[in-house]
């Protein structure tokens, strides 16, 4: 798998992708590009990338602290591919990534679906505390599980999200989460002028259903 401009990604090439644009699939805090499920990563009659952000995964780094510079990280990394422009798929932090980038670098984004995203993302103090030491990092993850998941998700899912979360550096899951927690664009999402889908859980506490809700009211041509 290739590294380009500091990032390791994963790429499918699919049938007739000619026709349509590519997607760009953004993963969360103390996330890989292994948390998007093999049948999304591989989506039949797309070209898809899956980066692993600076410091995740198989990228060197020790990850970022903004949003920002996230975005332009991603920025860079399009230039290194010859990626002029995609839709960008985020879930979580990865939407506020996406959400920069169509703020901040619109010609790279030619459409947004948005997983459980929001144009702020307050953290929850313990969560950040915990985060931030390797004696507590356990109980952060567990905290992040707990709240991410629906009571009827499989154990098995929940398990495997706490092994990989458990295999990120405390440091850059909890560079993450501050991140998140200074990311503030509700003032500037009229700006966006792109089709943008929004997905959410109706039990999703990390990114309460409200969040979503506040997108889709806000961005013009946004659906629910």
């Amino acid at each position: 798998m290739p590294v380009k401009a500091g990032i390791h990604y994963k790429f499918f090439e699919g049938k007739v992708a000619e026709l349509r644009p590519a997607q760009v699939l953004i993963h969360g805090a103390g996330g890989d590009y292994l948390y998007w499920p093999p049948n999304i990563r591989r989506l039949p009659g797309y070209n898809i990338y899956a980066p692993d952000l600076p410091g995740h995964g198989k990228s060197p780094g020790r990850g970022h602290q903004a949003i920002s510079a996230y975005s332009q990280s991603l920025d860079q990394w399009m230039k290194e591919i010859q990626l002029h422009s995609a839709v960008m798929v985020g879930h979580s932090m990865g939407a506020a990534i996406a959400l920069e980038l169509a703020l901040n670098h619109p010609a790279r984004v030619t459409g947004l679906v948005l997983i459980g995203g929001g144009s702020r993302l307050r953290v929850n103090p313990d969560l950040l505390q915990a985060a931030s030491s390797p004696t507590t990092y356990h109980n952060a993850i567990k905290d992040i599980i707990e709240w991410s998941f629906g009571h009827a998700a499989p154990e098995n899912l929940k398990a495997l999200a706490e092994k990989r979360l458990l295999e990120t550096r405390y440091s850059v899951l909890h560079g993450d989460l501050l991140a998140c927690q200074a990311f503030e664009v509700t003032d500037r999402l009229a700006d966006i002028q792109v089709p943008t889908l929004v997905l959410c859980g109706e039990q999703d506490r990390m990114t309460p259903p409200r969040y979503s809700q506040l997108l889709a009211d806000s961005i013009e041509h946004a659906s629910l």
